[in-house]
């Protein structure tokens, strides 16, 4: 039923507006982190540490990504169709961007979401509490019990890699863009690839 519904919103939608309602929704996760960060970080210097640049694990954060990326297509290939139907957003989001503004894109989307999720939620309440709402938010992959599954063991690997490399930001941010990145330039160019076909 819910993804019934939600397959009728998106539906309704042109693929402006859902491009659209992705970057208002970054731009509040971007507003929502800049305020609450002032009151959850005693003073400068704790704020800013979280974006301390590290070499070793802004490779590890990349590698992550990379090993993120390779796993899900592999699966992509294995496991039925509708186990990664998150009701044709992600297709119509990134089919219809160039590779530009797919990186502008996701670089947006992981730089908002790491932002507060892992450098302020995360640091505040733990890492299974803020796995646990980062998974509750991303409802277009309520549709499935494989998605939902998928971005719960994404989420709890992302703040594992926070917590290890001591609560630094640039890993998991790094880490969130290449996933994001690599994924839509892959749906991308299976959409061009379909509609090529099908001329």
């Amino acid at each position: 039923m819910k993804k019934t519904k939600q397959a009728e919103l998106i539906k309704n939608l042109t693929d402006k507006e859902i491009i659209v309602s992705v970057i208002f929704t970054q731009v509040i996760l971007l507003v929502v982190a800049s305020i609450l960060s002032p009151l959850f970080f005693k003073d400068w210097h704790s704020f800013s540490r979280l974006f301390q640049v590290d070499i070793k694990w802004i490779c590890i954060g990349i590698t992550s990504g990379l090993m993120v990326v390779s796993l899900d297509l592999f699966l992509m290939k294995r496991l039925p169709q509708h186990y990664y139907d998150d009701g044709g957003i992600n297709k119509r989001i990134f089919s219809k961007l160039n590779f530009l503004q797919i990186i502008l894109l996701v670089l947006i989307i992981a730089i908002a979401e790491e932002w507060l999720f892992r450098g302020i939620i995360q640091t505040k309440f733990g890492l299974i509490p803020t796995s646990i709402i980062f998974a509750v938010i991303h409802m277009r992959y309520w549709a499935h019990w494989y998605l939902i599954i998928n971005i719960l063991v994404l989420s709890i690997w992302i703040g594992f890699v926070f917590e290890w490399s001591g609560q630094l930001l640039w890993p998991v941010i790094l880490m969130h863009f290449i996933i994001d990145l690599l994924l839509g330039i892959s749906i991308r160019l299976n959409t061009k690839r379909k509609v090529g076909n099908e001329v």
